[in-house]
């Protein structure tokens, strides 16, 4: 066959074949001691001052967007062509896991699986914030038109999708299809440094591995943590908006110990019977809420409005991708920077579970469905909250009319109470919340327990069990010790991870297209392709 087919990416390293096995565990031996101890320092001394640690991270997180704003934008830019790219390149004939494999999930399931750990909360939390406080000018305006006109309204809606759509599924699909293609294709451990053997060859198995992996496990569980923490803020405010009960710490602590028992037993039945089972359940409830929302709400005026964010969407992207000589700098760091080093920062967890349910598909299939689907899901799904929210500020409906954003975790609360049927979409809108907060949690400690594990999916339940149980019990003592400056200091280290992980990404996506490119090569040779 000569040269040009031999396969330089086949390595005798076994998944776990560097672990150890304490108490009947199986874990790495440098990564698992040295994160757990990053973690408990990092934890322990956010608690001990909450206010200077925020003070200090804020500090860097803000040097950093500040300073690297502009490698952000065209790093996300890339990542966007290259999958574009990858639909239609020949490699997309390439299928994860050999030519001959079959997927281990339904396409519902698998599309319910990956939507759900990829976005999730967020679509809760900011569907309605995020257009409004770009209307009404709440923290800037994108490229600072004025707020409350005509194409401010046009823009908010744009520029929020702009943030939802192609640019954070793209960050998720370069690692996911990175991780799925060396571990199912080339044998390698399903962990974040097996897409690096393009560059590093068998050193990836040494301690430039064990730093990668280390920065991901970290990354991961500073980004659930918090994204726990504030979820239960989140659910408790709209407990207490419906309700009239307390939002208070021992609220947000009993919501907190309750998503972390329903995900514990998820992690006791399993990936088909945990994790599918309940990301299912997220899908259907979610479909009901959009369904009550549009013919709830305005009806005609939200298709109309799909319409319009779609063509602002893609009226606008290019320019919102621009860079340079940008004056909206308050507006591009405080949110679209804000984004990307958050997206980045939580693609570890979400690319490495999405790979790890993605076997059987193939390069074209998989990039479709994590990409433009999403998106088009996605476009729906704000345009019908969102869309609902500017309605009612327009005809001065109100508190979103009256005050604008008052508190970012009542938006959609608020929205509600001007729908028919307020009462049930808000306690489906809190249900929804929860179980996206399980189904993070499950998926997270799956992923974490794989990389703590040496790659290996299947260790001891019981290491999988410790990951979730120390999530909870991280947002807990956060909310319990330091409230929200603890959670803000634990976040702003997530997105400063931000940074080094776009570096990563980069190196990642290069390898998977020398990666992709000679897979082609050998399955042509070998008369498996044409």
């Amino acid at each position: 066959m000569g040269d040009v087919v031999k396969d330089e990416y086949q390595t005798d390293y076994v998944a776990g074949q560097d672990n150890i096995k304490p108490f009947g565990l199986d874990l790495h031996a440098p990564v698992f001691p040295i994160t757990a101890i990053l973690v408990v320092v990092f934890v322990m001394g956010t608690l001990m001052f909450p206010e200077a640690a925020k003070e200090l991270l804020d500090g860097a997180k803000l040097d950093i967007i500040a300073t690297f704003d502009w490698f952000f934008l065209l790093s996300a830019n890339i990542f966007v062509i290259v999958c574009i790219a990858l639909i239609f390149m020949p490699v997309g004939k390439i299928r994860l896991g050999g030519m001959d494999s079959k997927p281990e999930f339904s396409t519902i399931s698998w599309f319910s699986m990956l939507f759900a750990a990829g976005m999730g909360i967020g679509l809760m939390f900011w569907a309605v914030a995020e257009p409004v406080a770009y209307y009404t000018g709440w923290y800037g305006t994108p490229f600072d038109v004025v707020a409350n006109t005509p194409e401010a309204r046009d823009l908010a809606m744009g520029a929020t999708m702009y943030h939802w759509g192609l640019h954070p599924w793209a960050v998720y699909s370069i690692v996911a299809l990175s991780l799925a293609f060396f571990s199912f294709n080339k044998g390698m451990p399903l962990t974040i440094r097996s897409a690096f053997f393009p560059l590093l060859k068998d050193k990836v198995w040494g301690w430039p591995g064990h730093i990668i992996d280390i920065l991901a496990v970290v990354a991961t569980i500073f980004g659930l943590a918090t994204s726990l923490g504030f979820g239960a803020q989140q659910a408790a405010s709209g407990l207490s908006y419906l309700f009239g009960m307390s939002s208070g710490i021992n609220v947000q602590m009993a919501i907190i110990v309750g998503v972390t028992a329903v995900a514990l037993m998820s992690v006791l039945r399993g990936l088909d019977g945990g994790v599918k089972v309940l990301s299912n359940i997220n899908m259907a409830l979610a479909g009901i809420l959009l369904f009550f929302i549009i013919f709830a709400g305005p009806t005609m005026s939200i298709l109309e409005n799909i319409w319009a964010t779609s063509v602002s969407y893609v009226t606008n992207i290019v320019p919102l991708s621009n860079p340079f000589g940008r004056e909206d700098e308050t507006w591009l760091r405080g949110w679209t920077v804000f984004y990307w080093a958050w997206w980045i920062s939580w693609s570890p967890f979400v690319g490495m579970f999405i790979a790890r349910v993605s076997k059987g598909r193939t390069v074209r299939e998989f990039v479709t469905a994590v990409l433009i689907i999403p998106t088009v899901i996605t476009t729906v799904w704000m345009s019908s909250f969102g869309g609902s929210a500017l309605e009612q500020i327009d005809k001065g409906i109100g508190v979103l009319a009256e005050k604008g954003i008052t508190e970012v975790s009542l938006a959609t609360f608020q929205m509600f109470e001007h729908l028919p049927f307020t009462g049930i979409l808000s306690f489906i809108g809190i249900v929804l919340v929860l179980v996206f907060f399980i189904t993070s949690s499950d998926s997270g400690s799956l992923v974490i327990d794989s990389i703590t594990a040496g790659g290996k999916t299947d260790a001891p339940t019981a290491q999988r069990v410790f990951w979730v149980v120390m999530e909870g019990a991280i947002a807990a003592a956060l909310i319990f010790g330091g409230g929200a400056d603890a959670l803000g200091a634990i976040q702003a280290t997530a997105i400063s991870a931000g940074l080094p992980f776009t570096v990563i990404l980069l190196v990642m996506t290069w390898g998977l297209l020398k990666g992709l490119t000679h897979e082609r090569k050998l399955l042509i040779a070998r008369g498996e392709m044409t």
